[in-house]
């Protein structure tokens, strides 16, 4: 980028310039730009000389990049249930090359902010090269001037995953292969989530996992709400749902409990001292996850590994957790903390400081299939969820119908990698026409029995 001239010349003048005028940069803008594409160059404040054209502007930066260039950012809303709180919100993005591609910004609760913020950055993309993937997501975070939350981070998210997936297919190459892998040729280890209600329904579920060589569910507490003092009856309640779930499934499965944040410290540490018998993979968010120092006094108080990070945004979310050793494994989601680029960078973060990485997901087809690239590629990967029951379920025969091969169901216990440049899937616009967007749904809102909010 020969940034070091840049700097030494035209940001010089900039800096200069400023400094001379005292401006806070609190105003006006203007951005300087490359003629050629209409990209942004420099910006600088409104009565301020405009600097001199750099290599940037003059097109010569161009040369160690691709000639294909984004012409189209498109953004779809699909409501496959009309009941649930995340419509899929998919980013579609087109190029001068006929090559398309696509991400999943989907965010429970909040569908329409999501899609409104990735048709803000479509000043972001239009007339840029998708090879720079990297240079964008910077971009995007960097300058929306306020750090990325969910709605942010999701929109980075989709976008990004369609970065990558234009990417892979110019290169033809499969993602998993662009970041190094695949680790396992195997495919990634993956558990499904426990529908089961009686003891039958455990029985047939533990039969159903040895007969397809399923090694790993995930359940919750079985309890809607914890208050901040709980009494021994309901701490009883959930401890004995867990102790059967053990029983029955018996010592080769594996076992992950997520309490949705649903326990203070207090309830937690408790709990956690009961159930370590049962020798569970992990426990997810037992508390609120941005409360790290409540996160490392429960951790201080068990064995049993802990897990969280599926409301993390970016690697910035993550660093606290990973600098205090609080966590053993993150959670981030890819429809979420900034994509396949952010995915990657908290797996590399977590390596270098002996966490493991389990990634969430519980959206749509994209961000699965996005999540089993990285997760194929990283060194230290656990376990990936999907949010579905053993048995097929509604959702995944409209991905099926969508993609033309059952999406994120898993074989001998893995979710096979597909050989297929990109994130390795073709999807048509008309094939969504038939779930046309009907609008946001907010998430559940749940109570105590005092009327005060809950987590759940």
């Amino acid at each position: 980028m020969r940034r070091r001239e840049f700097l030494g010349v035209a940001g010089g003048a900039i800096a200069f310039g400023q400094a001379a005028a005292g401006d806070c940069g609190c105003g006006e803008q203007f951005t300087a730009q490359n003629p050629a594409t209409g990209a942004g160059g420099q910006t600088a404040s409104r009565g301020a000389t405009a600097p001199a054209a750099t290599v940037w502007q003059t097109g010569e930066y161009d040369r160690v990049l691709s000639k294909v260039r984004i012409t189209n950012v498109k953004v779809f809303g699909v409501t496959y249930d009309p009941a649930s709180d995340r419509p899929y919100v998919f980013v579609k993005l087109e190029t001068n090359a006929g090559v398309v591609g696509w991400g999943e910004a989907t965010l429970e609760g909040k569908a329409g902010a999501v899609m409104a913020c990735v048709n803000d950055f479509r000043d972001f993309l239009i007339g840029s090269d998708p090879i720079q993937v990297e240079h964008h997501w910077q971009s995007m975070y960097v300058h929306s001037f306020y750090r990325a939350g969910p709605v942010i981070g999701s929109a980075i998210s989709g976008i990004d995953q369609a970065l990558w997936d234009i990417r892979g297919k110019i290169l033809n190459l499969p993602v998993y292969k662009l970041l190094g892998g695949p680790v396992d040729s195997r495919g990634v280890r993956g558990y499904y989530h426990v529908r089961a209600r009686t003891r039958e329904d455990l029985f047939k579920l533990r039969e159903t996992a040895e007969r397809d060589g399923v090694t790993c569910f995930k359940t919750g507490p079985a309890v809607p709400t914890f208050e901040w003092i709980e009494t021994h009856a309901k701490i009883d309640q959930a401890i004995q749902s867990l102790a059967q779930l053990r029983e029955i499934l018996g010592p080769a499965i594996d076992i992950g409990v997520d309490f949705h944040a649903k326990t203070s410290p207090s309830v937690a540490s408790v709990m956690l001292k009961e159930i370590e018998p049962l020798n569970l993979l992990f426990v997810e968010e037992m508390c609120p996850p941005e409360n790290v120092k409540a996160m490392a006094r429960i951790a201080r108080r068990s064995t049993t590994p802990i897990a969280t990070g599926e409301r993390l945004i970016a690697s910035h979310g993550c660093r606290e957790l990973i600098e205090m050793g609080v966590v053993d494994i993150l959670q981030p989601d890819v429809n979420h903390v900034g994509g396949i680029t952010a995915l990657w960078k908290v797996g590399a973060m977590a390596a270098a400081s002996g966490i493991t990485m389990a990634p969430h997901n519980c959206e749509g087809p994209i961000g699965g299939l996005a999540t089993i690239a990285v997760d194929a590629a990283m060194p230290n990967f656990l376990i990936q969820e999907v949010c579905s029951g053993v048995q097929t379920e509604a959702k995944e025969k409209i991905w099926e119908e969508w993609l033309g091969f059952p999406a994120m169901r898993m074989v001998n216990g893995r979710f096979p990698l597909l050989d297929k440049p990109g994130l390795g899937f073709e999807l048509s616009e008309e094939a969504l026409k038939k779930y046309p967007f009907a609008g946001t749904k907010p998430m559940p809102r749940v109570f105590h029995a005092d009327g005060s909010v809950a987590e759940w």
